[in-house]
């Protein structure tokens, strides 16, 4: 069997598709965090995670959003490698939930944090509409993309788990 055609594990384990998907959305959601608080919070200098009080104020809440990112991270890539050296990495559910938790994120920081609860908004001193429009439009496209990875793993799983 060629490289190309290899099965996810190796003969005789089991994958482990929700767990796949779980420990990759996790991934996903850190991965999205990670981007947003060094992009928009640090390069950009577009906002803090919280921004109804002090710099001070705002600066200590990215950090702790950075340290919250990093810890996931962290969590979920120990996850992840326990995953693959069980053989049990189910490998289309998991590009599903990377999709699925970087969708996530991005859409519960667009409604929840800047709409819902007002932390902060994408950026100040503009009319936000555009930017909200975007951050939410990104956000429902990758979870958009994960729903249908998702579909196409469990097809695809379901086609192995019957009987021939």
């Amino acid at each position: 069997m060629s490289a190309s055609a290899r099965p996810d594990t190796t003969p005789g384990t089991r994958t482990e598709p929700r767990r796949s998907m779980a420990v990759c959305a996790l991934i996903g959601a850190a991965v999205t965090a990670a981007v947003d608080e060094i992009v928009f919070h640090q390069i950009l200098g577009w906002h803090h995670f919280y921004d109804r009080a002090t710099t001070s104020a705002g600066l200590l809440s990215d950090g702790l959003l950075h340290t919250a990112e990093l810890l996931a991270l962290c969590a979920g890539f120990f996850l992840y490698a326990d995953l693959r050296r069980r053989g049990s990495l189910a490998a289309p559910h998991a590009w599903a939930g990377l999709f699925l938790g970087m969708g996530a994120f991005q859409l519960f920081d667009g409604v929840v944090d800047h709409k819902l609860l007002r932390l902060h908004q994408v950026r100040y001193g503009v009319d936000v509409t555009p930017y909200d429009v975007a951050w939410n439009l990104a956000g429902l496209s990758l979870l958009l993309i994960g729903a249908a990875l998702a579909v196409r793993a469990a097809r695809r799983h379901g086609d192995r788990e019957r009987p021939e």
